[in-house]
């Protein structure tokens, strides 16, 4: 089965569906989101995506993110994959929308309207090795420091969009 994007205006405005695929080669403006799940002390739960995934394989980046299904609600999309993903419930909220682009392979283009959520929880990730290779807890200051320092080790949207999770991060914990 060919699994669609939902492609979108400037405005998040649906204006059709395109396989997964064909949206990255061609760099089409489709809608995201991406999962942070703190823990109490306030630490980032990263995961390292798996090796062999179709771009940014061995990257770390935020706890999960992907693509809302035709018809469902971002968040419950967001609800799902942190379970397929990290095997794992949590409470999210959004926080706020960007837009970005940027070749993330060779001949892979992220374009997307990216909805950001957060969330808290103590429990373990029950990881989905087909989906994620490691997982860890990080401060969110020895974050930004190594996305400074070593910027290819994670993926681009979590680079791109560091600020202003912080910005948002230093007004909860």
């Amino acid at each position: 089965m060919t699994e669609n994007v939902i492609l979108v205006d400037d405005q998040d405005n649906p204006i059709g569906l395109m396989p997964k695929m064909e949206a990255h080669v061609l760099g089409r403006l489709h809608r995201a989101f991406s999962v942070f799940v703190f823990n109490s002390k306030g630490e980032l739960l990263l995961q390292q995506r798996a090796y062999d995934k179709y771009h940014s394989g061995g990257q770390w980046t935020n706890t999960c993110c992907s693509h809302p299904r035709s018809g469902e609600e971002t968040i419950d999309a967001a609800k799902r994959r942190l379970m397929e993903e990290m095997g794992m419930q949590c409470a999210i909220s959004h926080i706020f929308s960007f837009q970005y682009k940027a070749e993330v392979s060779e001949g892979i283009i992220e374009n997307e309207f990216d909805h950001v959520f957060f969330g808290v929880s103590d429990n373990l990730p029950e990881i989905n090795p087909s989906e994620v290779s490691a997982y860890k807890y990080v401060d969110m200051n020895t974050l930004g420091d190594e996305l400074k320092r070593n910027p290819d080790t994670y993926s681009a949207w979590l680079n791109i969009c560091f600020v202003r999770v912080m910005e948002y991060y230093v007004k909860i914990f």
